[in-house]
This record gives structure tokens, C-alpha cells and sequence, in this order.
């Protein structure tokens, strides 16, 4: 059953310099229960799309066409006090930085009862506290009836993150999406995080979208990869398979920078260049400046989303039909 269908999303903002688009017709759908990850340089959209979804643009001098379909209700059409109603209760979402997102003013006990009070009216403020402080134990918080009084300043980074979790599931969410959950953490607590969210997806039946620039914690938690260029879908495909066989010379340049073991190089493969300033976009395939296999084509002709026979979809002219995908074999 599908509970997620994007269809294509655009995004734009307008500023003094003129008109951004930080997204371009973004489509991709998320079944109940699945997770997915959105992966991509800053700059490439994730996050806006991330704050589309939640209904967090509207104020934001943006424009957003499309559809955006959540158990069968288009969230674009939705009032903000509709929307209100939906966030934090089916929708929820985990910041970038727990320290940025948590009230400094508010115990941490506090900002997780106040979603349960919000959008279950008949839950008294008694059985909100002992359900956030089951929350806390849930979420391996330590000592957790002392841990509700305390504030986020009192907490290390990853009892912060593990607080965010708690709130975004105080009631029961249908879909999870996580902005870059891991990016200030080290790497034990990293992997204790993504074990708790892979845990929480499979006992809860939830849905999570999981936006992050690192293709390895992807691999931990979804089963689903969407790759992110300057707004728009570079390669949608299985995790198994992007890692395996990786389509677009983006995602083979993203993945020749993840430091391998079994692998002794003195200096890891970087991908020459920086993403484009969204309002000088170069002409063509906007990777085209940065990819080695670039031809003239490139420079002048965007490329089209190919679907190819498998199911996979990627944007790069050497999948075009015309040009016999069976037949293309690109070195990674």
C-alpha cells in the first residue's frame, strides 16, 4: 500500500537576484512500512523537499506546483490549520541539530508530552507524563523519570537525538522523515541511532524517508535511493543496486568517496568541482561541468528521467533508449 505518492514537485523562491528553483519536477512514491533515502550534496534539495512535505514553505516567499498524495489526502491543498493537524501526528520529522531544534527554555519531558496534549485532547496531563517517560525508556534514555525533568543543555548530542526521536513519535506516526539524524554524532552513536530507527520502523509498521549526503547510512536503513542533483532526480533505484551497479556518473562519484576496508588507496576519488549557485545554472545536464564522461551533447541538451527495463530510473544520456541500454557498459 502506498502512503507516500510525490508527483511533480517543483519548488521555487523568489529573491532580489531573481527566481530559484530548488526543486524540478520531483516524483516518487513510499509504501507503508518501507523506508527511503534521499541522498545528495547541500544544495541539491533534500531538505526543501523534506519541509514541502511537512508544510513549513508556505510562508516562505515560496511557490510549490505538483502533488504532494499522504494516505490519499494532496497536502499542497491543505489550510495551514489543517496541516497543523497532520504535523507532528501522522507526518513527523527529525531535525539536523538537536540543540537548534529543542527548547532550551522547556524540559525535555515537557516538549515531549506537548504533542501528545496537542493532538490527543482527551489524554490527561498525568498519563502524558508517564507515557513520554515510557517514551524515554523506549528510546534507551537511562534513568528516564530523572531524565524528564532535565533540560537539553544537561543531555550529550546523542541523548539530544535520541529526545527528537521520542517527540516525533510521541503520537504514533505514520511517516518519519529524518534530516540528516546522524550528520553531529559520533560513530558509535551514530550506529546505536540508526538501530533504534530501523527497530521503531519494524515494531510501529512506520514509514521513513531518511535525508542524508552519506550513501552509507542509507545502506543501513532503506531499502529504497533517490540521488539528488541541483533539485532534480539523478538515478531511483533499490539501495541493493546502487551500490552494486551504480548507474549515474553522480552516484558512482558519491560512492568512490566512501572509504572502504577492503580497499588500501592512499587518497580517496573526490568529484571534481562544487554543486552550481541555483541561479546560475550551467546550460545542458547541470553535472556536466564536474563529469567525466561529459560529451558535447551534455553542454547544450538536458536529459530526460530514462526508465529502463529493470525498473530503475536514471538521468544521463548514455541510458538513453535510443542509444540501447542493454548494450551500454559504463567502468566504475
Amino acid at each position: 500500500m502506498t502512503l507516500l505518492k510525490v508527483e511533480d514537485l517543483t519548488i521555487k523562491f523568489k529573491s532580489r537576484q531573481g527566481v530559484v528553483q530548488a526543486v524540478d519536477s520531483l516524483s516518487f512514491e513510499l509504501a507503508q512500512g518501507s523506508s527511503l533515502g534521499i541522498v545528495g550534496e547541500s544544495g541539491s534539495g533534500k531538505s526543501v523537499t523534506s519541509l514541502a512535505i511537512m508544510g513549513l514553505l508556505q510562508n516562505a516567499n515560496s511557490e510549490i506546483t505538483g502533488k504532494i498524495d499522504f494516505d490519499g489526502v494532496d497536502l499542497l491543498k491543505l489550510s495551514a490549520e489543517e496541516m497543523r493537524k497532520i504535523r507532528g501526528k501522522s507526518v513527523s520529522m527529525i531535525f539536523q541539530e538537536p540543540m537548534t531544534s529543542l527548547n532550551p527554555l522547556h524540559t525535555c519531558g515537557k516538549q515531549i508530552m506537548e504533542p501528545i496534549l496537542v493532538h490527543q485532547k482527551d489524554v490527561s496531563k498525568r498519563d502524558a507524563k508517564n507515557y513520554a517517560i515510557e517514551m524515554l525508556r523506549m528510546i534507551g534514555i537511562p534513568s528516564p523519570e530523572q531524565r524528564f525533568h532535565e533540560y537539553p543543555h544537561q543531555m550529550s548530542g546523542g541523548m539530544r537525538q535520541r529526545i527528537m526521536i521520542a517527540i516525533a513519535l510521541a503520537c504514533n506516526t505514520k511517516l518519519l522523515i529524518a534530516d540528516e539524524p546522524t550528520t553531529a554524532l559520533d560513530v558509535t552513536i551514530q550506529a546505536q541511532i540508526l538501530d533504534l530507527m530501523n527497530s521503531l520502523k519494524k515494531k510501529r509498521d512506520m514509514s521513513i524517508i531518511m535525508i542524508t549526503h552519506d550513501l552509507g547510512v542509507v545502506k543501513e536503513i532503506c531499502e529504497q535511493v533517490v540521488v539528488m542533483y541541483t533539485g532534480q532526480i539523478v538515478e531511483k533505484s533499490p539501495t541493493e543496486l546502487v551500490f552494486n551497479d551504480p548507474l549515474h556518473p553522480y552516484t558512482k562519484g558519491l560512492l568512490n568517496a566512501i572509504p572502504k576496508i577492503s580497499s588500501k588507496v592512499e587518497r580517496l576519488e573526490a568529484i571534481e568541482g562544487t554543486v552550481p549557485d541555483a541561479l546560475y545554472m550551467p546550460s545542458g545536464c547541470s553535472f556536466h561541468p564536474r563529469c567525466k564522461y561529459a560529451t558535447e551533447r551534455c553542454t547544450h541538451e538536458s536529459p530526460a528521467l530514462f526508465k529502463r527495463k529493470d525498473g530503475r530510473e536514471v538521468r544521463c544520456f548514455i541510458y538513453d533508449e535510443a542509444e540501447k541500454v542493454d548494450d551500454v557498459n559504463v567502468s566504475k
